[in-house]
């Protein structure tokens, strides 16, 4: 499942795009004008290229039934395109075996795994995460549920460990350009003046000791507050080992406690000398914090091996694990399936289409990620993009720390094959601009420093593709009005990302979106959103787009317990049979299939403005306009007014000084809206009764005629128009 969002956006005004007015243009009421001048086309592109789908991680039990031929086939009938593959392990902080054969770094059979990069005799049909035993995190915005923290676990033979690779001798910079750091996240402010490390090795020998202050959490707010050193918490050459250390002469009220390490002993951890990689870093074996009391810290942390513990937070995560940390969910039935990667590209979920394939990065080896795509190159897999890690922002992971293992991926892939496309970062769904901790200019832009880092290496080309997931709204209830927001929401996170720098020739792909509402996303408001933020993705330059997911997994959303709504085209019956189609199924045909034409030929996207809005501002009908390769006008008008129809007219205009024309001679409109499809809700067993599909029907188009669009309906309107 995705991660929930962190951060509220500021919403742009609903006028943005419909208030654009074109030279010469002329305001007509109730009206959509496209702006037909063929040298304003706004974007061009092939559905099969631009309209994609997404893959994910599924329970194991329900791989053999989704990716079953006559499954396949009723899923495909959709109509998208190209895949994007979900690589979910990062998100759970574990290790992702995608090939279940490979090495281990230790004789013994532990520590860091390589999958075989030569393909066998069999297939890989499954693949599975492995929790990572050096975890700091006892949850953040990927793992939410499963997992803990050995900084607080109780358990003196645990530790925490910082990823090797972010360390000087893999970076080849200063330990201090990319200190690893803890935070300590209390349930409320606290009085601190004290803490006790038990250091593991390596252990830091230059560190400082940091409370928060601001009003904004430091976590989720990076931006509104600061991090203020304690008076007594600098220390220069430590020497490790179990060591208290009080703070201030009086205790500091405060929620967030950081440490903050910047030179490490390079002393071997516990697994040996023979890796280089267990000797860099920096390790925790436990933490306390609260008020000296003759000279011990009077500790207020929570200890437990479970998410009961206080929650603390890390920098990083060593990928070392062992063969046993195969993760099985609490109920004893997989969490998760990373779809094989022979079963991806030979089942036909693909057709045959080059697809988006993810490295693992923030918990994997360059190494790893290296045999992966030499793996799938081997077998001849068609692969257009290669993402590099997922969510690195939900994982709180510093820009300069995510672009220093960037950096050292590229260059193990581009070893494979210098023709790879790499990007990322696959940022969470948010609406604003992602902010990071200030660093020493001030600057808390994260997708700004990222690509400040890059460009400082002199590597900015090795960024082919940016890209982000879409996930607009909080919460399991998306009120009607949320709808009013896209497709500016899109628009506007699209124009922040070339706002932090990324430059005009890199493409904007859009991997991984859905409105995410619970029931609202199977309602006949799912639908209508579909079609809002795919075109208005479209419509502002975006490259491809696409839905989450294709396979037919419907459980309750992890935040939204009583909705089996989210995420999904298809109802399933308990043993993940497809049951009936839900409202994004008939959206994605009326997009894929109507809108557009369903071939792989180049569609032309012009500007279409409308002037229905209620009293409040609302633009009640959006409209996009494509010139289809068959040389028909294709029109898709999205009623957002859910008890009111809308009678309108439907203008070109192409140039100044020559009249406006219309649609003229048969017309081809496709309506789906509530009197098509109603959503039921009830759980496992929620339904829609009607259940389609959409009503098709020919007309007569001519200059000045108006066409009904129905309370809360997407319509799309086909045809030729009059000339000039």
């Amino acid at each position: 499942m995705r991660s929930q969002l962190k951060r509220a956006g500021q919403f742009l005004s609903a006028c943005i795009l419909g208030s654009v007015l074109f030279v010469g243009l002329q305001a007509h009421a109730q009206s959509v004008t496209v702006d037909a001048n063929p040298s304003h086309v706004i974007n061009k592109f092939s559905p099969l290229h631009a309209l994609g789908s997404t893959v994910d991680r599924v329970p194991s039990n329900a791989t053999d039934a989704f990716f079953r031929p006559d499954q396949i086939q009723k899923v495909l009938s959709a109509g998208w395109g190209v895949i994007s593959y979900r690589q979910n392990t990062d998100l759970f902080v574990q290790a992702w075996h995608w090939n279940p054969k490979g090495t281990w770094s230790d004789p013994s059979g532990k520590g860091y795994f390589t999958g075989d990069p030569n393909p066998r005799g069999d297939t890989i049909r499954h693949s599975y995460g492995y929790s990572l035993r050096h975890r700091g995190f006892t949850r953040n915005g990927g793992t939410e549920f499963d997992g803990y923290s050995r900084l607080d676990d109780g358990d003196a033979d645990s530790y925490w460990k910082s990823n090797p690779y972010l360390a000087s001798e893999f970076t080849g910079e200063s330990d201090s350009l990319h200190a690893q750091w803890v935070v300590i996240a209390l349930d409320k402010k606290e009085s601190v003046n004290g803490i006790r490390i038990q250091w593991a090795e390596p252990f830091a020998r230059d560190f400082q000791v940091q409370y928060w202050v601001g009003a904004g959490d430091a976590m989720d707010e990076q931006d509104k507050g600061t991090w203020q050193d304690f008076p007594s918490g600098t220390v220069r050459d430590g020497k490790g080992g179990d060591a208290t250390l009080p703070l201030s002469p009086a205790p500091v009220s405060t929620k967030f406690v950081r440490v903050w390490m910047t030179r490490s002993s390079n002393t071997c951890d516990s697994h040996g000398s023979a890796d280089r990689r267990n000797c860099v870093g920096y390790g925790i074996r436990e933490l306390y914090l609260g008020t000296m009391d003759h000279g011990q810290v009077k500790d207020i942390l929570h200890h437990s091996p479970d998410q009961k513990q206080t929650l603390t937070l890390c920098s990083s995560v060593d990928p070392w694990h062992e063969p046993s940390d195969r993760y099985v969910a609490p109920d004893r039935m997989e969490s998760g399936d990373q779809p094989g990667l022979d079963l991806f590209f030979t089942s036909g979920i693909t057709r045959g289409l080059p697809a988006i394939v993810p490295v693992a990065l923030l918990y994997s080896t360059p190494e790893d990620a290296a045999a992966q795509m030499g793996y799938v190159k081997k077998r001849g897999y068609p692969v257009s993009y290669i993402e590099m890690g997922e969510e690195a922002d939900g994982q709180y992971m510093q820009p300069e720390d995510y672009g220093a293992l960037y950096l050292q991926f590229a260059t193990a892939l581009h070893r494979v094959d210098p023709g790879f496309k790499l990007g990322g970062p696959s940022f969470q769904g948010v609406t604003e601009d992602i902010k990071a901790w200030p660093d020493a200019q001030g600057r808390t832009s994260w997708f700004g420093r990222f690509l400040d880092y890059l460009k400082a290496h002199n590597r900015l080309q090795d960024l082919s593709f940016m890209s982000f997931e879409h996930y607009p709204y909080e919460g399991c209830e998306t009120p009607w009005e949320n709808l009013y927001q896209e497709p500016e929401l899109i628009t506007h996170i699209m124009q922040v990302w070339r706002d932090d720098g990324l430059p005009a020739g890199v493409p904007l792909l859009d991997t991984e979106t859905n409105a995410h509402g619970g029931e609202a996303a199977v309602d006949i408001f799912g639908a209508l959103w579909l079609a809002d933020s795919f075109a208005g993705f479209l419509s502002a330059g975006g490259q491809s787009t696409h839905y989450y997911h294709l396979l037919s997994y419907s459980p309750p959303h992890p935040a939204c317990r009583n909705s089996w709504g989210t995420y999904h085209m298809f109802m399933v019956d308990d043993q993940y049979e497809i049951e009936e189609p839900t409202s994004q199924f008939f959206a994605a045909r009326l997009i894929t299939q109507e809108w557009a034409q369903p071939k792989d030929a180049e569609h032309l996207m012009y500007r279409a403005i409308s002037d229905i809005k209620d009293g409040q501002g609302h633009l009640l009908v959006t409209a996009y306009a494509l010139h289809r390769p068959d040389g028909q006008w294709s029109l898709m008008l999205i009623n957002k007014d859910h008890d009111h129809a809308h009678k309108l007219r439907v203008l070109f205009h192409e140039a100044a000084g020559t009249p406006d024309t219309s649609f003229s001679g048969k017309l081809t409109m496709i309506t789906f809206g509530k009197e098509q499809y109603q959503w039921h809700p009830d759980r496992k067993k929620g339904h829609a009764d009607p259940d389609g599909p959409p009503a098709t029907r020919t007309i007569n188009a001519e200059q000045g005629t108006e066409y009904d669009l129905p309370p809360a309906s997407l319509t799309v309107l086909r045809g030729s128009i009059t000339a000039p």
